[in-house]
């Protein structure tokens, strides 16, 4: 009598609980991020100064304002107007912000409103080293007119022991 060998049954490892590891790990990173990067504009070349500290404590709420050129690949400023840029592409010219900053306004304090406490929001101003210091005093004067009231200014630090 003739005996037929048969392949031995290889046992094949369970990937599920492997897959909701890893995606357990996925949404923790995703929490921990930190976002600020995302606000960032890289058409903004930000100035530098020895004086640009991180700031001590978070705001409530924040509007963070990129303003800046249009340039090429090599970094040319190929329109000298200045613009603030919006997620999506979308640029205003300064002088055109007020509807806009009206309706960011409109939209922090609902916002304060539906989680029922008075909360104040912070105009983070990202202004790219070019732009000229009269443009971003009228954006301020336009976020002022918006009944936007505490402003932050960011910058490179010079200092190689600052964190940022």
């Amino acid at each position: 009598m003739r005996f037929h060998k048969h392949d031995p049954f290889l046992p094949e490892a369970d990937m599920t609980p492997m897959i909701d590891v890893v995606f357990q790990l996925i949404a923790f990173f995703m929490v921990i991020i930190n976002f600020e990067a995302t606000q960032a504009d890289e058409r903004v070349k930000l100035p530098s100064s020895d004086l640009a500290r991180p700031t001590k404590v978070k705001p409530d709420q924040e509007l963070v304002l990129n303003i800046g050129f249009v340039r090429d690949k090599e970094g040319n400023i190929t329109d000298p107007e200045p613009y603030v840029f919006y997620p999506g592409d979308e640029k205003i010219r300064i002088p055109d912000m007020a509807d806009r900053l009206n309706l960011e306004s409109q939209f922090f304090q609902k916002k304060g409103e539906l989680a029922g406490e008075e909360l104040t929001t912070t105009v983070i101003i990202r202004a790219d080293a070019d732009v000229p210091t009269g443009l971003i005093q009228e954006l301020i004067k336009l976020c002022r007119q918006a009944k936007f009231e505490k402003f932050a200014l960011k910058a490179k630090s010079e200092d190689p022991n600052t964190l940022r």
